[in-house]
Parts: structure tokens; sequence; C-alpha cells
């Protein structure tokens, strides 16, 4: 199906909506800038649209990111009828608030349907996933603006004597990510460094207490903590992240907040039989009688990473040798 195709089905479904209703004729506005916005959604990536997610978004003369903030309903195309939902699939239309990466500027599409459309791609593989009609502008938050403190991230970074970065350790459960990462701080706490670990069980405690394991729960999960890491990268730490962080668009996103050589992936190579076999929790043998639902690498998939900084195969390894090759690569990076 074309992309005329997709927004045909959107314009075709809308004029059923607004069938019999009165139409309200509007003076035309100037469109102002804005990063908030209401819009239709048509899905057609196999893969759905979950709610936080960071994808690219193109407008008639501009592209930047985008995150679905609210997926206020999807509608059944039959009865067109609205539908309670938390994410679309494939062929599912919804109705979404975005936030945007940057202010565009835009129209509704009952104005203009050039500039009140978009296009929706995925960060990870730029394939196109979606297209959308824009409702209007949500008129929110635009006296708000970053504060620049007189006291910066190269400042702090000075006083600490180390370059800020954050070591990003992605794994299965039982691949000994946070026994690795608890030794890298210990190490490096041995030689100076400040540092501040965020341990993924730690943070739903807390932070994070509200979110369940859904893939859609998974997401917010790792978009918190991306941004948690970002604002202690700032304040020149060197923060070391130990969580499963199951998805490649996630970490992606999560990369994109920081600047070139911040961002330091890790990732703990152990095959999942080894990573049952040290189940002493016994979470592993929960999941496959089912009853733990959701659970990484069972009936929720892993992707694991395609090109990170530090590839760590730890079947057998000794922890110390492991923790070496981490500071070895610091110290060729200059940030210890």
């Amino acid at each position: 199906m074309s992309e005329n195709d997709h927004f045909s089905r959107l314009h075709n479904l809308l004029d059923r909506i607004n069938a019999g209703h009165e139409k309200i004729n509007k003076v035309a506005e100037k469109s102002e800038p804005s990063d908030q916005l209401a819009a239709y959604i048509l899905w057609f990536d196999s893969e759905p649209m979950i709610p936080e997610r960071t994808y690219s978004i193109d407008f008639e003369t501009e592209s930047t990111l985008v995150q679905v903030t609210d997926l206020s309903f999807k509608i059944d195309v039959d009865s067109l009828s609205q539908l309670a939902a938390k994410k679309l699939d494939q062929d599912e239309i919804g109705y979404c608030k975005l936030s945007l990466g940057q202010r565009v500027s835009f129209d509704s599409y009952t104005s203009n349907q050039k500039t009140g459309s978009f296009k929706v791609f995925d960060t990870f593989n730029n394939s196109m996933v979606g297209a959308g009609l824009i409702d209007f502008a949500l008129r929110r938050a635009q006296n708000i603006s970053w504060h620049q403190t007189n006291i910066n991230q190269e400042t702090r970074s000075k006083n600490k004597k180390q370059k800020p970065c954050v070591l990003w350790f992605t794994g299965l459960s039982g691949s000994g990510k946070s026994t690795i990462a608890d030794e890298l701080e210990k190490k490096l706490h041995e030689l100076g460094k400040h540092t501040m670990l965020l341990d993924g069980d730690n943070v739903r405690h807390g932070l994070n207490r509200d979110l369940g394991f859904t893939d859609q729960d998974r997401v917010e999960n790792i978009r918190r903590i991306a941004e948690v890491s970002k604002l202690m990268v700032s304040s020149g730490l060197i923060t070391i992240v130990s969580f499963i962080s199951p998805f490649r668009s996630e970490r992606s996103m999560a990369r994109k907040l920081f600047n070139d050589g911040e961002f330091i992936e890790i990732y703990i190579d152990t095959p999942i039989e080894v990573c049952e076999a040290r189940d002493s929790k016994g979470l592993y043998k929960k999941a496959r009688a089912g009853q733990l639902k959701n659970f990484t690498g069972i009936d929720s998939d892993y992707e694991a990473p395609e090109m990170s900084e530090i590839v760590l195969q730890n079947s057998d390894a000794n922890i110390d040798d492991l923790v070496n090759n981490i500071l070895d690569y610091l110290r060729t990076n200059s940030n210890i």
C-alpha cells in the first residue's frame, strides 16, 4: 500500500466520524510553532506502536524525534467506537498526544492536508511505520526554557578530575550485570573517581515503582533512567546503569541523549542456559511454568546489541578480568 493510500484511509475514516456533525467554520490562523500536538495515527508496522518509545517524524518541511505521550483511544473502523488501548497494532488507528523533539510549524489536517499530515519512522532501521493527521496543537509549557546554570558539566568534570560518561550495562537476567557493575564501581572508587550506580531492581523501589514489566512499561522504565543518567553525567559523574534494557530502540534513544563518547554500551553476553543455571530466585523456572509473565528471554524478547562499545563473554569468566577490560577501555578513552 502506498503512502497516499495510507493517508486516504485516515481521511475516509475521519470523514465517516464527522458525518452528521455540524461543521464549524473557523477563521484561518497563522500557525505557530509547537512541540506538542494531538493527532490521528494509522500504524502499519508489524511491531506495535508503544507510548513513550522514541520515533522520528517527518512533516512537510521539517523532521524531528517524537514520543507518543498518551494513546487516548483507538478507533474501531467498523463501529467507529472509541476503545481503550495501551498500544497500536498493525493496521490500527488511534488518537494520540505527541511530544516533539523541537518546536515545529504545522496546521490541522482540516486546514491544510499537506502541512497537517506527517509520517512516522523507526529510528533504528529508518523504515516508515505510521502516518498521521494533525488535529490541533497542544499549547502547553511554551514559557518553559532550558535554564543555563553558572556551573556547567565541564566545570564539574574538572573539579572531579574525570571525564563523565554513562556505562550502560545490558544483558539477560542472571547474565552478571549487577555483579560486574558492583565490582566496577568499587574499583573506580578505589581510584578516587566519582560514580553513581543505578541498578534496575533498586530504581523500581522508588522512581519506577509504578511500572510493571509489559513492553510499554519497559519502554518507560528505560526512558526515565536515561533522563536521570543524562542529569548525572551533566553533574560530572561516571554513571553506571545496570538494566536488562531489552529493546534496541530504547538503547538507541538513550544513546542519542548524550554527546559523542559519553554513552558506552556494555553487553554482558551470557547464554540463557547459563543465566538459568545461576538463577537463585527461580525466576526462569516460574516464567517457563507460566507463573511469571513478560519475563525477558522467555515470553518477552531480548534484542541483543549489534555494535556495543564493550562486549563481555561471561559464561565462566573471572569477574576481575572483566572489570579490568572495562577499566582499560576507560583509560584508553581518557575517562579516568
